[in-house]
């Protein structure tokens, strides 16, 4: 596998294994800050999860942007590939090893329940970016940008 194919080739492994224990996942999803989720992920149950795939301990320590995505979720995980040293990752975030064809959570998030406004915008920014990415496979003409 290339070095560039790994971050796709994992969020496809932590989508997998997410969408086991109940959860829906979109991948690239742009949030209020301006930020970009790799993957945004809504439990049965309403739980916000945000995973950042790290690629390598570089892409890693060159990155200190995730802390503006716990405004956002209710638990923050990384997901590495199994060669990561899982030392690195900060104690309050989960810890996903994932490869190609799923994942296991080695380590839970801590909870920080978001509030029940930022909740509900949350979930209607998931609800419509589902919708319009649905939208454009099945009209590919369609000029739909994005929430951004």
């Amino acid at each position: 596998m290339d070095a560039r194919d790994l971050p796709k080739e994992l969020c496809r492994g932590v989508c997998r294994a997410l969408a086991q224990r109940g959860f829906a996942t979109l991948v690239e999803v742009p949030l209020a800050n301006g930020r970009r989720a790799d993957v945004l992920a809504v439990g049965r149950d309403g739980e916000l999860v945000v995973v950042e795939i790290k690629s390598s301990v570089a892409d890693f320590k060159g990155d200190r942007k995730w802390q503006e995505y716990r405004a956002f979720c209710d638990r923050l995980y990384f997901a590495v590939a199994s060669d990561f040293p899982p030392e690195l990752i900060p104690d309050e975030c989960g810890l996903i090893i994932a490869d190609p064809f799923g994942a296991a959570i080695l380590r839970k998030g801590a909870a920080l329940p978001l509030a029940a406004a930022r909740r509900r915008a949350m979930l209607l920014r998931f609800a419509a970016i589902a919708a319009g990415r649905l939208r454009r496979l099945t009209d590919p003409g369609i000029d739909d940008p994005e929430l951004g």
